[in-house]
């Protein structure tokens, strides 16, 4: 579903935007300084980041004056994939990037962060005072024992609580790991036990959908079943009184030290994060303090084009990787706008408010949303005052070519000259391999180019490398922010396994990519639930933009299984809207649509109604453990049932298994 080669593009920057972006003042600072090429704009400078790859990350730590406290001895000490060596020798800290805007006294007082919940009231929190916050916090930290390496976790909302627990931290060389409270107790102890926290930061409950969600039910178990707690702070967002034994939160934030930031080596760990964990326990992926920083300045400064005039807001919560990502607007100077509850309340344009009441500059969100408000009949543009928004970036899932043409059209009819930033990436490197380009054009299915210092191929089978042919998704150098290593996996087996194993010494990331002569990229989905008919791949991701352009499907998922006898069977899963039926009429309209837009090849052998469609914590739907259900794998085995939102679904899967046999 990419657009045809010589077809114009949706979206050109005009030649004022390309002047003043900061990719364009970088590269002919680099030019001068570091020897890259003045002239052949984005691809030549990525042709250099890559070819390049210490000059380059010399210089973003040069253009955004990263402060190591002790220098380093070489950019790159060891090459080899996993294991490279970043900045051996040196020393910094994240959380003092993070927050020296507040050493300017010219905007000291401006906001660091803008939050917003449900009710749409807004609280700012200044740069002086997030810095006074995260001082004080580090400081109590500190006394509680608190030492670097340290793991503190937090069960909270997207509030600003969140940040400065986080920020504090990493000042102090902890390792932040965070879950939602919507995570249920055993989901967060899979996850939590593995790093065995010694605070917890937890509130008594959370707002979403315009209702109170107790949880103090859920942190007293927590506090049980987590033995190596040392302290669990309180805070109150729902007006409770703290549990026994807990300390308060407004009494840890209430002095005003200075900060006091510990000098960490670049690949002391910053925070954990977790995989979907789709399969037996959530990998912990771990890190580094250097990595994160000099990967999120490149990512937010240069291709989100981020700085202090900027308001940047992207849904999410606190279990997700854009959550991290999000705060790390901070690095580049930026305000940071953090709404917690739900992304449809009370109705389906509420993010569009957000952005509206908040003045936000980059607006991210997931590609289901743009999706559901074409769906809906929302007008963003017309309906709200977005005329601040640059930028509209969504991840998740690939932005289908209607969503490009609906949010073009959309905003197009306001007067607004507006970029559409498709982008992908993981947890596993709390960034994207391609996606955002502020110079480049924007042409309907794809994402602009890939990212600088990524050395983005599609390989086949062979490890031979393809344009304009579906690939495998490899990375064949290191990036900054790849995991250190994974938490409790002592020999580093887990972690090879699950990017190194397919082609040794090369970052292969799950999945199915095209790079077009023009130098974009077009994601199609997960190559390990890729459909393979007669030889011929195919992304299930092009078969869902098709489907749910239709009226009468809520959401669909799509299922290729090779069968004992040679044979392939491909089914289609259809959630279906209110009051449709799936008859032979709307099975035709299904079938007749995927041939139209796709191939023959792409028609499933079934369509089938299912009363919902399962998707992780993090809203991926779960091709892989469906795949295997209806392979005859016991559910216990095939999925961990505390990283899907409604297990109740996967019974319908299990028991067309057994049917089938």
């Amino acid at each position: 579903m990419t657009s045809a080669a010589g077809e114009a593009p949706l979206w050109q920057p005009q030649p004022e935007r390309v002047e003043a972006a900061a990719v364009t003042r970088f590269q002919r600072w680099a030019a001068e300084h570091h020897g890259a090429p003045a002239d052949g704009g984005y691809a030549a400078l990525h042709r250099w980041s890559v070819d390049a790859l210490d000059t380059f990350w010399k210089a973003v730590a040069d253009w955004f004056d990263v402060r190591f406290s002790t220098p380093y001895e070489t950019v790159i000490g060891d090459r080899a994939m996993p294991g490279a060596q970043w900045f051996p020798g040196a020393t910094l800290n994240y959380a003092e990037h993070a927050l020296r805007t507040a050493d300017d006294p010219l905007r000291a007082d401006a906001p660091a962060l803008l939050y917003v919940d449900e009710t749409h009231t807004q609280a700012a929190v200044s740069w002086s005072e997030l810095r006074r916050q995260v001082a004080s916090l580090a400081a109590e930290l500190r006394a509680l024992g608190v030492t670097p390496g340290d793991r503190v976790s937090g069960y909270l909302p997207n509030i600003p609580q969140a940040v400065v627990a986080f920020l504090a931290t990493a000042a102090v060389g902890g390792v932040w790991t965070s879950c939602a409270p919507d995570f249920g107790a055993r989901s967060v102890l899979d996850r939590f036990q593995q790093v065995e926290p010694v605070v917890l930061f937890t509130v008594d409950g959370y707002r979403y959908g315009g209702k109170e969600h107790d949880r103090t039910d859920t942190v007293a178990e927590l506090r049980r079943e987590l033995p190596t707690l040392r302290a669990v702070v309180h805070i109150p967002l729902l007006g409770t009184d703290a549990p026994e034994g807990a300390l308060q939160w407004s009494e840890l934030t209430a002095s005003g030290t200075e900060p006091v930031f510990e000098q960490v080596p670049f690949d002391h760990p910053l925070w954990v994060l977790y995989s979907s964990g789709t399969t037996g326990l959530p990998k912990a992926i771990v890190q580094s303090q250097g990595g994160i920083l000099l990967e999120h300045l490149k990512q937010i400064g240069l291709h989100c084009d981020l700085g202090p005039d900027d308001r940047f807001f992207w849904y999410t919560s606190t279990g997700w990787m854009m959550w991290n990502f999000l705060v790390s607007g901070l690095l580049t100077g930026t305000t940071v706008v953090l709404y917690d509850g739900s992304p449809g309340h009370p109705d389906v344009g509420a993010q569009w408010r957000v952005a509206e009441q908040t003045g936000a500059t980059l607006f991210g969100t997931s590609a289901a949303y743009v999706m559901a408000c074409r769906k809906a009949g929302v007008h963003p543009a017309r309906d709200h005052d977005l005329s601040r928004v640059q930028c509209v970036a969504t991840t998740g899932s690939p932005l289908p070519p209607d969503g490009f043409r609906w949010l073009h059209d959309e905003f197009h009819e306001s007067g607004a000259d507006l970029w559409i930033a498709s982008v992908s990436g993981g947890t596993d490197v709390c960034s994207c391999f391609a996606g955002a380009v502020p110079t480049l054009p924007v042409h309907i299915g794809e994402l602009q180019a890939p990212c600088l210092g990524t050395d983005l191929q599609s390989w086949d089978p062979a490890g031979k490398p393809l344009t304009g042919e579906v690939g495998e998704l490899v990375v064949t150098a290191p990036m900054p922010s790849m995991p250190v290593r994974f938490w409790n996996d002592p020999d580093g087996r887990r972690y090879h396994d699950s990017y190194f194993d397919m082609y040794p010494g090369v970052w292969r990331h799950g999945d199915w990519i095209t790079l077009t002569d023009r130098g974009s990229v077009v994601i199609h989905g997960r190559s390990d639930s890729t459909l393979n008919r007669q030889g011929v791949r195919m992304g299930s991701a092009d078969i869902y933009e098709a489907v749910e352009r239709l009226p009468e499907i809520r959401e669909s998922l799509v299922i290729g299984l090779e069968e004992p006898d040679g044979g392939y069977w491909m089914p289609l899963f259809v959630h279906l809207a209110e009051g449709a039926t799936l008859d032979d009429r709307l099975r035709d309209s299904i079938k007749r649509t995927i041939r139209e837009n796709l191939s023959p090849r792409h028609v499933p052998d079934e369509v089938i109604e299912v009363p919902g469609i399962p998707h992780t914590l993090t809203g991926k739907r779960i091709e892989v453990p469906v795949k295997r259900l209806l392979q005859g794998t016991a559910l216990a085995k095939a999925v961990n049932p505390g990283s899907i939102d409604n297990l109740e679904l996967l019974h319908f899967y299990e028991e067309l298994a057994r049917e089938r046999r």
